[in-house]
């Protein structure tokens, strides 16, 4: 408190109730190719509606498969409903045109940056598709600014009245600033073909325009609300629409005619594992984003080892999840034989990383069909589910907590023998059993050296251990390294330690944090030091069962222990 010059009384609040936070543990990340969506942008999704609402329905597109890596994201999903995706996106990826001119608006912030505000030009008509790809193609636009052009327009039925002239256009001074706007899938990408998509009615070609207290310009309105489209430039360049930065003082000129505009030129481009490595570089800093769990979905033997090396390991405070790269249509009879030869061409080692033995036969209803798709989304879908039901330091694997869901057959179905080399390969056997279901059959990372932290319990244990305390350490920064701070902090981490024990996480634990390990040359480096020993519960992998046949007469007291 500051010294007082003159009598007084002085009031001032310390707060000394900082807890160990809790850490978000079921927050899963993923980057895929997708046919529709933002791209190299996070977007949060709870549940499969809001991912085909996102990213569109799963299908193949120019030989790319769209398929596996949407049921990648919505395997996680039916287990939990955090999931942080990104589009990846070829470079040479197109949106649709009005003039088919090519051009890349990869997400919505870089349309705002670049297009919204700005005259284009005309280069690419008045609207480009809202994302790149192919599906954006046969997207069809019709204008109408005038009464005379709307009594006969097809499209009028699906709007209230001729536009015309908006309140606030006639209270400034101006005239014929509304516009009619309506979008038709032609091909039946998004619904019927030739359905209507979305209608803009009264939208306005004055800048300043607001309605109900929100922009009203047409730019801005299509740009807050659209699904489909971006408007880029105005409807018919030639001067009939005085530009885009008239207030709504403006007499606007109306246009000669109805005006229909189809968009073309949209393309998937040719993908690469660097178009994927992109995407997934959005989860690198864990400064900016938080998550636990990576899916990897059917990504490539590159793919899956820089997520591993430059994301998992690189971050230290989530798993990243692997299937076998293979062919599910061309696979060798010699299964473990393709897993072993897939484990040498990564070439790695990690705590970090979770393996499964393949791939599982599911039922795509959007296709009517069946498909093959990789499990990682799964296995990192049942670690959110024993987080829910248990804690994120039980085992997520075994009869209790290891179910598999939406699973017909597996591409592979491991027996002892070859489960017991997976195992040693640190590959966890994913197993169908009779009247039991398909069960994720091992907790291991891939860790290569036996240590606690070759399973997955005790890897997870420790990054929520490690994220938790590490937030609360954070207040104590800028204070005093004196006896008072140590034994606060002492204070403020062993409840939390003592309740993770109480929770089954740990079996005992120690925390020191005094002049032992806080000598004189920490404290004049202004540095702070915690040790923390922690003894982790192990998950029961291996089972011994002893039956022992004794005669009638045998008192048991007399041979229990002794065989």
């Amino acid at each position: 408190m500051a010294f007082q010059i003159s009598p007084g009384v002085n009031v001032s609040e310390v707060d000394q109730t900082t807890i160990v936070p809790s850490v978000l543990t079921t927050a899963g990340a993923f980057a895929g190719i997708f046919g529709w969506g933002p791209a190299n942008k996070i977007k949060l999704i709870d549940n499969e509606l809001t991912l085909v609402k996102t990213f569109g329905k799963p299908t193949r597109l120019f030989g790319q498969d769209l398929i596996s890596p949407f049921f990648t994201a919505s395997n996680f999903l039916s287990y939990g409903n955090n999931l942080s995706v990104v589009r990846a996106i070829s470079t040479d990826a197109l949106n649709a045109t009005s003039t088919g001119t090519q051009i890349l608006i990869s997400n919505e912030d870089e349309f705002y940056k670049n297009h919204l505000l700005t005259n284009n030009g005309n280069v690419y008509g008045p609207f480009t598709s809202r994302y790149a790809g192919s599906l954006g193609n046969g997207l069809k636009v019709s204008v109408c600014d005038n009464s005379d052009d709307f009594a006969n327009w097809t499209y009028k039925g699906y709007f209230l009245s001729a536009p015309g002239t908006s309140d606030q256009a006639l209270m400034a001074g101006g005239l014929n600033d509304e516009m009619h706007i309506i979008v038709i899938d032609t091909n039946g990408n998004f619904g019927p073909k030739n359905g209507v998509l979305e209608t803009f009615a009264f939208v306005s070609k004055a800048f300043d325009s607001k309605l109900n207290g929100k922009s009203n310009f047409y730019k801005q309105n299509i740009f807050n609300n659209s699904q489909y489209i971006y408007a880029i430039d105005a409807p018919d360049y030639e001067n009939v629409i005085s530009g885009d930065t008239l207030p709504s003082s403006t007499t606007f000129d109306t246009l000669s005619s109805i005006k229909n505009y189809t968009l073309s030129g949209g393309s998937e481009g040719t993908f690469t594992d660097a178009d994927l490595e992109i995407a997934y570089d959005l989860f690198m800093n864990k400064e900016n984003v938080d998550i636990s769990l990576i899916l990897t979905g059917s990504a490539s033997e590159a793919v899956q080892n820089y997520v591993i090396t430059n994301i998992a390991e690189t971050r230290k405070d989530c798993l990243a999840f692997i299937s076998p790269s293979l062919d599910p249509n061309g696979l060798s009879n010699n299964t473990l034989t393709d897993i072993e030869s897939w484990l040498d061409s990564l070439s790695l080692t990690s705590s970090f990383a979770v393996a499964d033995s393949g791939w599982k036969y599911q039922y795509d209803k959007y296709n009517n069909m069946y498909q093959w798709i990789p499990l990682n989304g799964d296995i990192a879908g049942l670690c959110v589910s024993t987080d829910t039901t248990r804690d994120p330091w039980f085992s997520p694997a075994g009869l209790n907590r290891g179910q598999i869901k939406n699973c017909i057959k597996l591409l592979w179905n491991p027996n002892k023998t070859q489960r017991d080399v997976l195992y040693g390969l640190g590959v966890n056997p994913v197993v169908s059993f009779p009247g039991q279901g398909t069960v994720l059959f091992g907790d291991k990372t891939m860790l290569n050296k036996p240590n606690a932290f070759d399973r997955i319990n005790v890897r997870r244990l420790f990054i929520v251990l490690e994220k938790a305390i590490a937030k609360a350490s954070q207040s104590s920064l800028f204070e005093m390294n004196d006896e008072f701070t140590r034994a606060q902090f002492v204070s403020l981490i062993t409840p939390f330690l003592r309740d993770i024990q109480g929770r089954r996480g740990i079996t005992d634990f120690k925390v020191i944090c005094d002049t032992t390990n806080n000598t004189p040359q920490v404290i004049d480096s202004n540095q702070f030091v915690g040790d923390i020993y922690i003894k982790p519960s192990r998950s029961i992998n291996f089972i011994q069962l002893n039956f022992v046949a004794v005669g009638t007469g045998v008192d048991f007291t007399t041979i229990v222990g002794a065989v």
